[in-house]
């Protein structure tokens, strides 16, 4: 059992006890040991098998690491069960809905017999849950949306969770003798935010072996299939994986036809027919004289094959450059390859910064020379350490007077740390009418001035709009950050006219962000391709919480390469002189 399924489970506890109405301290111890397990970078299950004492991690006493050490041994957890007796499990998927906390799950189950999506869609479409004192109309048409996304949702997984779901597999079959080549392929090569089914491709010298080790997997709870070169499988989270091995002449041809897009896909068939050609995933073939339509469409492997066994051979005999797999959405990739005119993608090693982490003067978890020496050790020039405004009561958000204390141990750590330079920063909270939630003589103390929505993400369009050119029209803030405030498959984005709010950002020179946590990957693709186009400046920023957290900036990189985004178009690819003047001439 991996540290993501472990964390899921103490995850389910924690809702199912608040369900309970349990102690709020039991609830969030157990969702404490759910961010230590599943952030923490060695899998738990070592840890036991190797005798190690779990108790020594952040949050975890001695009940919880008895709950690890079962969990490792059994796969299950006797007191989950016990719970799920008692309080249907299926509410946790309830309390998903936005607006649907605990209390309200616990009374709709209490009172209308609700423990499941259908039972409330029903009670919802038959006004039983606008009936309940405290819910209303608009509650009620809130949940029936909710319900609608979340069907829409259905399948698809984060690509963070794909990646630690999906690479002990693809680990494991690599280390078998005999496979010259392993890929995952689809969206998630492409690195979409979120992905379906996963596409492996390998090539083998043997395919039964490979077969054999990938339906035995240990995490695998179910096998749809296993041919001799096709095999797919469901794992233990409900990700379903599929396996094809496929002849050494092929690989190139069927990486391309399985990572797709279908889009990017139909524009190079369409090239391929052009030249005379067959694309499919066999190879590039050319036809034989009199052998083109209906005989092709039966045999795919009929004719010469001129292509196939590396992607970028068969790009080439299509008259174009290889094209990352993050540009292949059919967004004029294949128009700018054939013109010459490819981006040169952004990459992560361009990064001379991170313009936002928080440490625990906030709500973070690491202090601030933790942060800075682990900023250090990514080989940095800069970063902005970025605590929350107090407006944010959860998070601990630092008053003016707080802000100076951390900025006199900021002084002492710069002392410490002289080959980087820590901005003086702060994450500033956007108030319901646009203004900030700092004075104008804290604001004017800062190197650079982060500023966000944490509230009142329900505004209508056009106040969210006012409220966000406001914030951006203040003559003191530099970056905003995660600017829709999504999180993907648990709330939309803000609703808000893009282009004007672009428009804003432009004029007053203030950046937007690119969030790399994998729950926000904030702007989105699309949204920063607009931000480009119009030369509005963007950073790539992890928002860190915890030392761990600054890996993950390769997400947003990667959401930034989907985007188009070369290092000239982020702000904190520049040298620290080019990036304080870029600020200062705000």
């Amino acid at each position: 059992m991996e540290n993501l399924e472990i964390a899921r489970i103490l995850e389910q506890m924690a809702d199912l006890l608040e369900i309970q109405d349990a102690n709020p301290f039991r609830v969030r111890a157990y969702r404490n040991a759910a961010r230590t397990v599943g952030s923490h970078a060695v899998p738990i299950r070592q840890m036991v098998e190797q005798g190690e004492d779990v108790t020594t991690l952040p949050g975890i006493g001695k009940d919880l690491g008895e709950h690890l050490r079962e969990l490792v041994s059994t796969g299950r957890l006797r007191r989950l069960d016990e719970l799920a007796a008692a309080v249907p499990r299926t509410l946790i998927e309830v309390m998903a809905l936005p607006g649907v906390g605990p209390k309200k799950a616990r009374r709709m189950w209490q009172e209308l017999d609700v423990k499941t999506l259908d039972e409330l869609e029903r009670a919802a479409g038959d006004g039983r849950v606008a009936a309940l004192s405290g819910f209303g109309a608009k509650s009620e048409q809130r949940i029936l949306d909710g319900i609608r996304r979340l069907r829409e949702r259905s399948g698809r997984v984060r690509l963070d969770e794909a990646d630690r779901q999906v690479r002990p597999l693809v680990e494991l079959l690599n280390g078998l003798p005999g496979v010259e080549r392993l890929e995952v392929a689809g969206s998630y090569r492409r690195r979409c935010e979120t992905v379906g089914d996963l596409d492996l491709l390998a090539v083998a010298r043997r395919s039964g072996p490979v077969m054999e080790a990938f339906t035995s997997y240990e995490r695998v709870e179910r096998v749809e299939m296993a041919g001799d070169t096709r095999g797919s499988v469901v794992l233990d989270s409900g990700l379903q994986v599929d396996l094809r091995i496929v002849p050494r002449a092929s690989y190139g041809a069927a990486l391309v036809y399985f990572t797709g897009s279908k889009e990017h896909n139909i524009k190079l068939r369409q090239r391929a027919l052009d030249r005379k050609l067959r694309l499919s995933e066999y190879g590039l073939f050319r036809e034989p004289e009199g052998r083109a339509g209906r005989a092709a469409e039966a045999d795919p492997r009929t004719g010469k094959r001129v292509a196939g066994r590396e992607e970028a051979d068969v790009y080439r005999k299509l008259g174009l450059p290889w094209i990352p797999p993050e540009l292949r959405e059919d967004r004029g990739e294949v128009e700018a390859a054939a013109a010459g005119e490819l981006p040169a993608l952004v990459e992560t090693g361009d990064l001379r910064g991170d313009l936002q982490m928080h440490t625990n003067w906030s709500d973070g978890k690491n202090t601030v020379e933790e942060m800075v020496a682990a900023s250090e050790a990514r080989g940095y020039q800069y970063l902005a350490i970025t605590d929350h405004s107090p407006a944010l009561a959860m998070t601990g958000g630092l008053d003016a007077r707080r802000l100076r204390q951390q900025r006199a141990e900021i002084e002492k750590v710069q002392e410490r740390h002289p080959g980087l330079r820590i901005l003086r920063s702060q994450e500033v909270d956007i108030l319901t009418d646009g203004s900030l939630d700092a004075d104008d003589e804290t604001l004017e103390s800062l190197d650079l001035v982060v500023v966000a929505v944490h509230s009142r993400f329900d505004l209508p369009e056009a106040k969210q709009t006012v409220r966000l050119i406001r914030a951006l029209s203040h003559p003191g803030v530099h970056v905003l950050a995660h600017p829709t405030a999504r999180r993907i498959g648990k709330r939309r984005g803000l609703a808000f006219d893009l282009d004007e709010v672009l428009h804003c950002a432009l004029e007053h020179g203030v950046a937007v962000e690119l969030n790399s946590l994998p729950e926000r990957l904030d702007l989105p693709d699309t949204q920063l391709m607009r931000a480009r186009e119009l030369g509005v400046g963007i950073v790539i920023s992890t928002d860190a919480h915890r030392v761990e957290h600054l890996g993950l900036i390769s997400y947003g990189v990667e959401q930034a390469r989907r985007a188009w985004l070369t290092r000239e178009d982020v702000l904190n690819t520049r040298p620290l002189d080019q990036l304080l003047e870029r600020l200062t001439r705000r």
